[in-house]
Parts: structure tokens; C-alpha cells; sequence
């Protein structure tokens, strides 16, 4: 049994030098110490053996069946490094190539539009002024000069939270609140969100408005055309035309729509035109005398004049979109392209 003994522990220690991963070592492990393993089977025959023999036999088990736990734990140690090793070498980030460039977002092309529509503005010297988007209907309608039957306060085309609050329709009452606090001069710019009932491809329910207000002493619709001829030069280029045409709002008299040379085609006549060769950008005209009595201002003594226009209205004509509505669909393939 001593050879035997020796025989296992030299055979044991030989198979260990050629054990490369840890599935061969559990096997062998097996080998040797598992239930049916050779060791097992020595230390279960000891039980035949003479008094005499078994002290001298079970001393000689232990120092091999030591032994051997000692190489199979070295063995172990070294698969893990080497395993270890191989993931460093897996995992690694050559730090010589170069890195990928980050993402980064971009302003949407409503707010691009807005940022620079504001900044030609206040270039004239305009101030910038906000106001709430839940609005009360005295600002929204009657200091404007919109009297219960105007069509403009028809639940068709106003969202109404109850019977005297409403969701603002323009920015206008922006114009209102100023003017209550602040006595002529008067020039702000009004930038905000306003809701309406409408939704094709020129309008939605939810949109943004730029409007304008300059309220001083002997102010004319000359200068009027003077501050929108340089709006419409500085937003469009050098090339682009402007025109009055007459128009009705209830808070300006005498008021005008004001179109500029279409873009497209130059004044030409084309499908983006409808063949007029002028698109529509804007509504004016000289503050109505019964808005300054609203806000206790003399209209005898001053004047003024107003403008408003929708931001996602001169985005579409900036960047020739034929639908309004593309704006607001959060395709990245369409917004990366501005």
C-alpha cells in the first residue's frame, strides 16, 4: 500500500504540470478525492490492514493526501491569475486611439427662429417682456378692444378654463399688462406661447407668437414700416420685398396685413405662393384709441403702433417647410438637418 501510496502521489503530481483551465483541474480533483477517487479508495482499504501497519499507512495517507491538497491550491492560484490575466488583456482601452466624439444636441429650429427674430429686435431697442399663458378674459379680449360678440371669443376658436379664464389666443395681453404699469415711452417685444382651436398645415392648437408694441409721443405708421422693413431685411436677406394690405383687428385702426416676396420663387409665382409671388408673415396697425383708455393712457397726447406674428409661421417660410407641422414631431432625421 505504500507503493501504492506513492505511485498515486507521483502520477497526481505529473497530471497537475499539464492542467490549463479549471475544468480539467475539477476533473482531476475528482480523480483523487471524489467519492470513488483513488486517494478515497487507499484511506477506505486501511481498514484491512494490521495493527502494526495502519499507524505507519494512515501517517503516510496524510502527509500525500496534504501534499497533494497543497499542489492542487497552487495550481488552482495560478489558473486564476492567468484567467485573471487574459480578461485584463480582453478588456483593455488602448488609450492611443481616438475618442468618440460626444453627441451634442442642437436648439430646435422654433427656438433658433425665436432667438433671432428677438435679436434683430432688440438691435431697434426693444425690451423683452413676458407675460401669464392662462390669461383672464379682460386681458385677453376687452382691453383689446374685443367686445362679448367678436368672433374671436367663440368657443371655436379660444380654450376656455372657465367662463372668465381663458388660454391666451396671442400675446397681446402681455402688451396690456406692461402698459397698466408703465407710463409712454413704450417699446417691448412679447415672445410666448398661445393656443388656439385650429390644426392643419399652417396652424396648431399650441404655437408661439412674437408681437411688438412702441407707444410714444407723435409716433407714425411710417415708422411702423420703417422697424418691419428692417425686421423683414435682416430675418429674409437684402432681396426680399414687403407690402402693406388693409386689414381688420380690433385693437389697431387703421391695421394691415403685411406680406414679403416669396422666398421660393422670388416673386415669380409659385406652388408655395399659391402663384402671387407673396407669402403673408405678419398683422399691424396703429394701437385702437380705446386700448390706451383701457390703461389710462390719454390717447390726444400719444400713439402708437402694434405687430404680432407666429415664430413656427417665419421658421416655415425661413426654411421653406411646405407643412407646419413638421415642427412638432420630433423626427431627429428632420432636426438635425437645422
Amino acid at each position: 500500500m505504500q507503493e501504492q501510496l506513492k505511485q498515486i502521489e507521483t502520477e497526481a503530481l505529473s497530471e497537475l504540470t499539464i492542467i490549463t483551465n479549471p475544468r480539467e483541474l475539477e476533473l482531476l480533483r475528482i480523480k483523487y478525492f471524489g467519492r470513488k477517487g483513488r486517494i478515497t479508495a487507499v484511506m477506505k482499504g486501511m481498514g484491512r490492514l494490521s495493527k502494526e501497519e495502519r499507524p505507519i499507512i494512515g501517517k503516510l495517507a496524510n502527509e500525500v493526501r496534504s501534499k497533494l491538497t497543497e499542489a492542487f491550491n497552487q495550481v488552482t492560484q495560478v489558473l486564476s491569475r492567468q484567467e485573471q490575466e487574459q480578461r485584463l488583456i480582453a478588456e483593455s482601452v488602448d488609450i492611443t486611439l481616438p475618442s468618440r466624439r460626444p453627441q451634442l444636441g442642437k436648439k430646435h429650429p422654433i427656438t433658433q427662429t425665436a432667438d433671432r427674430m428677438l435679436e434683430i429686435f432688440r438691435g431697434m431697442g426693444f425690451q423683452i417682456a413676458t407675460g401669464p399663458e392662462v390669461e383672464h378674459e379682460y386681458y385677453n379680449f376687452d382691453a383689446l378692444n374685443t367686445p362679448a360678440d367678436h368672433p374671436a371669443r367663440d368657443l371655436q376658436d379660444t380654450l376656455y378654463i372657465t367662463d372668465e379664464i381663458v388660454l391666451r389666443t396671442h400675446t397681446s395681453p402681455v402688451q396690456i399688462r406692461f402698459m397698466e404699469k408703465h407710463k409712454p415711452p413704450v417699446r417691448i417685444i412679447a415672445p410666448g406661447t398661445v393656443y388656439r382651436r385650429d390644426y392643419d398645415v399652417s396652424h396648431t392648437p399650441t404655437f408661439h407668437q412674437v408681437e411688438g408694441l412702441l407707444v410714444d409721443h407723435r409716433v407714425t405708421f411710417s415708422e411702423l414700416k420703417g422697424v418691419l422693413f428692417s425686421f423683414v431685411q435682416q430675418m429674409f436677406g437684402e432681396q426680399t420685398r414687403m407690402r402693406f394690405r388693409p386689414h381688420f383687428f380690433p385693437f389697431t385702426e387703421p391695421s394691415a396685413e403685411v406680406d414679403i416676396s416669396c422666398t421660393v420663387c422670388h416673386g415669380k409665382g409659385c406652388r408655395t405662393c399659391s402663384g402671387t409671388g407673396w407669402l403673408e408673415i405678419l398683422g399691424a396697425g396703429s394701437v385702437h384709441p380705446n386700448v390706451f383708455r383701457y390703461v389710462n393712457y390719454n390717447p390726444e397726447e400719444i400713439t402708437g403702433f402694434a405687430f404680432g406674428m407666429g415664430i413656427e409661421r417665419i421658421a416655415s417660410i425661413r426654411y421653406g417647410l411646405p407643412d407646419i407641422r413638421v415642427l412638432y414631431d420630433n423626427d431627429l432625421r428632420f432636426l438635425k438637418q437645422f
